[in-house]
């Protein structure tokens, strides 16, 4: 046990301060290439955030390539889902993973008629994804957190939790994110890759403030969670870094652009926040060992 308190802050130490270089090095060239003319034929709401979310440079550093087995946390229409089933291909899989039911029932906004469509999600999730199959696009398949399916074990190449840590973490007691954790661990094969980007609260902010409720997490707990989950830590990255974003007690990640919620709502207030822009996020790698 004492030689367990003394390795894990030195893991963090380096981990917090490692970097890797902001390019796409990582992927061929005919892997670039091809990935670089997907994000170009992406409708002009998407191209219009490259200069915050940087698809290009994210997955290249995690390493994502085509063919690949990818499991996302989240999925959206257009991010990433939308860039993953063409640049995956027919010979990947991109499978959507949710947050657990009993997850979503925290939030009042939800209500009884969401959830219900949500216990359904794994079958119309695919459904809707494979109507809207493109020729040359990844197989599809989904799952709930916490209710991984033991056909699915070691059948994943990454997972990509992208923006998803916080609210899996607020609810701490309830213990959703070592659970989402544990399925990332089971779903990967060994050396299988887990690819964090995350909004990054200051590591001098409050406990209470960096928990999730505000959409803040800090790396150091980031990375210790994923540890303690058994993933070895790979590389962080400032691909994601916005420095404007400087939280402070009482903020939350939605003022920001794009969802500009601010209080008082004011427009001029708006357009600070739009000078700051999206906010500043942390991008990690880890991987599943070997053995």
């Amino acid at each position: 046990m004492f030689r367990f308190f003394v390795i894990v802050p030195a893991l963090l130490i380096a981990a917090c301060t490692q970097t890797a270089p902001q390019s796409a090095a990582d992927l061929s060239t005919a892997d670039q290439s091809r990935l670089t003319e997907i994000l170009a034929a992406q409708p002009d709401a998407v191209r219009s955030r490259y200069e915050y979310r940087h698809p290009q440079e994210t997955l290249a550093f995690i390493g994502i390539k085509p063919g690949m087995s990818v499991v996302e946390v989240l999925p959206g229409n257009l991010w990433y889902t939308g860039i993953l089933l063409p640049y995956l291909g027919e010979s990947g899989t991109l499978t959507g993973a949710d947050y657990p039911v009993a997850l979503l029932a925290n939030f009042p906004w939800m209500g009884e008629q969401r959830l219900a469509q949500k216990r359904i999600w794994v079958e119309t999730w695919t459904a809707e994804r494979n109507a809207a199959r493109q020729d040359g696009d990844a197989a599809v398949a989904a799952f709930q957190l916490g209710s991984l399916p033991e056909s699915m074990h070691g059948s994943a190449d990454a997972v990509i939790f992208f923006r998803a840590l916080h609210n899996l973490a607020r609810f701490g007691e309830a213990g959703y994110l070592q659970a989402a954790l544990r399925n990332a661990l089971d779903v990967l094969k060994p050396g299988g890759i887990v690819g964090v980007v995350q909004h990054r609260a200051p590591e001098s902010a409050t406990e209470d403030f960096a928990q999730g409720k505000n959409g803040y997490l800090k790396q150091s707990f980031v990375i210790a969670q994923l540890l303690a989950a058994g993933f070895e830590f790979v590389a962080a990255s400032e691909i994601n870094a916005n420095p404007k974003d400087q939280p402070a007690a009482g903020d939350n990640v939605w003022r920001l652009p794009p969802s500009l919620r601010v209080q008082p709502d004011s427009d001029a207030l708006r357009e600070q926040m739009k000078a700051i822009g999206e906010s500043d996020r942390m991008t990690l790698k880890f991987r599943k060992p070997v053995s």
